[in-house]
C-alpha cells in the first residue's frame, strides 16, 4: 500500500510541484485547496482534490480522518501588502489555519505518526535587525504582519512537538520562482519580469536594483519538501531544532534578475527605475548549510538555469494561450 499525503495549498504555484514529486514517488496524493488563489490547471491529474478552506471543520475532518502519513501545509496568506491592511485576516488564515490542522492531527491520536511539514518564510521572518545570510538560530524580529503569522505558527508547531509528541519540521523559503507562479497582484519579480518581457513593456525597477534576495528554483523546495516529509529528524526541543532555511544561499540583485530574463529571451526591453519601496528590506540571503548537514539536501537548479526553463514555460503558455 503506497503512503498518503495531505498537501494543503496543493493547486498553487509551489504545491503543485510539491505534489507532482510525492506522485513520482509512488505516494497517494490528495490536495486540500479552497481555490482563492490556487488554479485547477495546476492540480496533477493522479491527485484527488478536496475544494475546502483550511479554516474549516471540514479541514479538521480530512486532516483527522484521512490517514495521512504526511501533511503538508502550504495554504496560506500570502500577500505581504495585505497582511498590512488586514492583518486580522492574515491571522485567521495563516494561523488558525495552522492550528486547525494541528489540532485535528492531534485529536485524532496520530500526533507522533503523522508527519506535518509547514511552509514557512525564511525571507521575511529574520527582519532587518540580523546581517545575512541569515542562520536559523539567528533573532527574529519580523516586520509584517504576514511574517508575524509565520512565525507563530511555527512557535505553535514547536509546542506541539514538545507537550504532544507532534512529529512536525518548519521549512523557511527563500524567495521561490519557477513555472506557474502567478504574475498578477503580489508575485515574485521573476514572474513578473517574465509577464512584461513577453508584452514587449519597460521592467520597473525600484530603488537601484541592488537590493538582494535568496532565489530558489521551485523543483528544488519540491525536492526539499519531499526530504524534509521522509527524512529522520533531530528531536523537537526549541523553535529552531526542526527549523531549515530552504535557499541557495546567495543573494542575487534585481538588476541580474532583469539580466538573466532579458538574456533567455532574447529581448532588449528597457530596465526603467522607479522611487524605492518604503520599508523593503535591502539584503536577503539565508545560511542553507543546515539543511545540508541534516537533510542532505542541496539545490541542485542554478540561478542561470532556473530563470531560462521558468521564461521558456511562460513563453510556452502564451504560445499555448494564443492558438486556443
Amino acid at each position: 500500500m503506497s503512503k498518503r499525503v495531505l498537501i494543503t495549498g496543493g493547486a498553487g504555484f509551489i504545491g503543485s510541484h510539491v505534489s507532482e514529486r510525492f506522485l513520482d514517488a509512488g505516494w497517494t496524493v490528495e490536495i486540500l485547496d479552497d481555490f482563492s488563489t490556487g488554479k485547477r490547471s495546476n492540480v496533477p491529474a493522479r491527485a484527488r482534490v478536496h475544494t475546502v478552506d483550511v479554516r474549516t471543520p471540514d479541514a479538521m475532518r480530512l486532516a483527522a480522518e484521512g490517514g495521512f502519513d504526511v501533511v503538508v501545509h502550504l495554504a496560506a496568506q500570502m500577500d505581504v501588502r495585505r497582511s498590512v491592511s488586514e492583518p486580522v485576516f492574515d491571522a485567521w488564515v495563516n494561523i488558525i489555519g495552522t492550528l486547525n490542522i494541528a489540532e485535528a492531527i492531534r485529536q485524532s491520536g496520530r500526533a507522533a505518526n503523522a508527519r506535518i511539514v509547514f511552509a514557512s518564510s525564511g525571507g521575511a521572518i529574520y527582519g532587518d535587525f540580523v546581517a545575512p545570510p541569515n542562520r536559523e538560530t539567528f533573532s527574529k524580529d519580523p516586520e509584517s504582519p504576514y511574517a508575524i503569522s509565520k512565525l507563530s505558527a511555527e512557535y505553535y508547531l514547536a509546542y506541539y512537538g514538545r507537550v504532544h509528541g507532534m512529529d512536525s519540521v518548519a521549512l523557511r523559503f527563500g524567495n521561490v520562482y519557477g513555472p506557474r507562479q502567478d504574475p498578477h497582484g503580489e508575485a515574485g519579480v521573476v514572474a513578473i519580469f517574465c509577464g512584461r518581457i513577453l508584452d514587449g513593456r519597460a521592467l520597473t525597477i525600484f530603488g537601484d536594483g541592488e537590493q538582494t534576495r535568496d532565489y530558489v528554483y521551485v523543483k528544488d523546495v519540491a525536492q526539499a519538501t519531499f526530504i524534509a516529509a521522509t527524512h529522520p529528524l533531530p528531536p523537537s526541543e526549541r523553535l529552531d531544532a526542526r527549523g531549515f532555511n530552504i535557499g541557495t544561499g546567495v543573494g542575487t540583485s534585481v538588476n541580474e534578475v532583469a539580466r538573466g530574463l532579458l538574456h533567455a529571451a532574447g529581448s532588449h526591453v528597457a530596465m526603467e527605475y522607479a522611487a524605492p519601496r518604503v520599508g523593503e528590506q535591502l539584503r536577503s540571503v539565508l545560511a542553507v548549510d543546515k539543511a545540508r548537514d541534516v537533510l542532505g539536501w542541496t539545490p541542485s537548479v542554478s540561478l542561470r538555469d532556473g530563470l531560462a526553463a521558468t521564461m521558456q514555460w511562460f513563453a510556452q503558455s502564451r504560445a499555448t494561450a494564443g492558438r486556443t
